[in-house]
């Protein structure tokens, strides 16, 4: 078994990242342009909030007449360089620890290559896994459902489809590309995407309801599950 997972919303609460790096921005537009930081964290999640991430930053320059494109720019890159504090899910922490002796762990997450090396290092993911897939370092085409990735973890492991599970959150894009494959896909309702409903052929093979029921998931296919659930 070969056992991949995904990152954001499936090992932490992705909305712990968006927080902090909003708190980073309250707290730049106080150094750079004297806005009360407290107040403008307050802003923000309040836009955040209502409207999602699309025009958080637009609408916080737009209220102290300061927008432009240039402090738009500015506002993407320290949001995006803040160094994040994060935590594992209690269950993928357990994940983690209880698989790592039994199977391959491999990571592959899609997103910008430093917001996303930032969280690995976060999260302390990096001895965790054999490889961690950042896609975007292969460019964009690379990221999911592409399955450039899973292809050199098949090549590298030696293993056939089938012998690989990926576990995941967002239908949209996490399965699609893999189940008809043969690869076991598990998704787990964590996170932004719990209430989604996938798009006929988007859906995983297997819903769990968090990481705490993956090794009931993978009995039917791995014996190894079993031995791992018995190491807990």
């Amino acid at each position: 078994m070969i056992l991949i997972f995904d990152l954001d919303d499936t090992l932490y609460d992705e909305a712990s990242f968006v927080d902090g790096g909003l708190a980073a921005l309250a707290r730049h537009g106080e150094a750079e342009w004297g806005w009360d930081a407290a107040a403008s964290l307050a802003f923000l999640r309040t836009v955040l909030s209502r409207e999602g991430r699309g025009k958080v930053f637009d609408r916080w320059l737009e209220a102290h007449g300061r927008w432009s494109r240039g402090r738009v720019a500015e506002c993407v890159r320290v949001y995006r360089h803040h160094r994040p504090s994060l935590s594992l899910f209690p269950a993928a922490r357990d994940v983690l620890d209880r698989y790592g002796r039994v199977a391959p762990l491999y990571l592959v997450t899609d997103g910008h290559k430093i917001v996303q090396r930032n969280k690995v290092d976060a999260l302390a993911l990096w001895p965790r896994f054999r490889r961690v897939f950042i896609t975007h370092r292969f460019g964009v085409a690379a990221a999911k459902p592409a399955t450039l990735c899973f292809e050199r973890i098949r090549e590298a492991e030696g293993c056939d489809w089938t012998d690989m599970v990926y576990v995941g959150d967002n239908p949209a894009k996490d399965f699609v590309g893999l189940t008809p494959l043969g690869v076991l896909t598990i998704r787990v309702l964590t996170g932004a995407h719990a209430g989604a409903v996938a798009k006929p052929g988007y859906e995983a093979a297997v819903t769990i309801d968090d990481l705490r029921a993956l090794p009931d998931a993978l009995t039917s296919r791995f014996a190894l599950a079993g031995r791992a659930g018995a190491l807990a």
